[in-house]
């Protein structure tokens, strides 16, 4: 079988022939980064949205057996919810791989109340540098916060970061500091999204993954991918992964390859 990608756009042969066998798989779990893999970024996260090619092939391939799709997020799980427009059934992982979704109403619980007063303590010192930044402002989730600089200047975003970091790691040393697009986030609980690709593999047992995903923290999910998976680098930036499309477009396109290949299957 020979896939073939809609006119106008182009993936690359060997992610083809990736796709090609992995659509062959009995059982097979697709999961994806969500902001800026399945959603352009936009400077409003409450507004991303995935693009609707995206978002209709997903709905393809949940609906055929032996297929599971997962969404992998830096986003809080409550968060990851109301943007990914995906029904309650379906598994998601959220903060990073601390929060785990397999199901409606099997959920793992992420924080416990020493974790939270911590988050709190911290969130108070940080607060008055980010309100002091225009352009700047904290999402909260529930293991820590991430301050955010998409939209603050570049010069002033680079010494707010470098403030904020040096003061959490002096009020709070043993905490988790990750670095992803125009921001830095801090957690109480040191967990990646590797973590939780490996939580959807134990429960799913699936035969090969697929993932894609366009962040720096999206390279922990593609060191945990194993031999027979398929990873795939959204964007320029440097990554391990074996294969790259420049954009959340081509991430759509592939979605509708694989979910064609795989109806074909009967």
């Amino acid at each position: 079988m020979t896939l073939d990608p809609a006119p106008g756009t182009a993936l690359d042969p060997g992610l083809l022939a990736a796709i090609e066998r992995f659509a062959a798989l009995d059982r097979a779990l697709v999961a994806l980064d969500f902001d800026g893999t399945l959603a352009p970024e936009v400077d409003d996260p409450a507004r991303a949205r995935a693009l609707p090619d995206a978002q209709q092939a997903i709905e393809r391939l949940r609906a055929l057996p032996g297929t599971i799709v997962a969404l992998v997020s830096g986003r809080s799980l409550e968060s990851l919810t109301a943007v990914g427009g995906l029904p309650d059934d379906a598994p998601l992982i959220g903060s990073h791989g601390l929060e785990v979704r397999f199901a409606a109403g099997d959920t793992r619980p992420a924080v416990d109340d020493a974790d939270r007063a911590r988050v709190h303590a911290l969130r108070a010192r940080l607060a008055p540098l980010v309100a002091a930044t225009e352009g700047a402002w904290i999402e909260d989730k529930p293991a820590g916060f991430a301050v955010h600089t998409r939209v603050v200047d570049p010069a002033a975003a680079a010494a707010l970061t470098e403030a904020v970091r040096a003061e959490a790691l002096a009020a709070d040393p043993g905490l988790t500091v990750r670095d992803g697009k125009n921001l830095v986030e801090f957690s109480v609980r040191d967990a990646t999204k590797g973590d939780g690709l490996r939580a959807l593999r134990a429960r799913f047992a699936p035969d090969a993954v697929l993932f894609a995903g366009d962040d720096v923290t999206d390279e922990d999910a593609l060191e945990a991918l194993e031999p027979g998976d398929v990873g795939i680098k959204v964007g320029p930036a440097p990554s391990i992964a074996a294969h790259r499309v420049a954009g959340p477009a081509e991430v759509a396109t592939l979605l509708q390859v694989l979910a064609a290949a795989r109806e074909a299957r009967g």
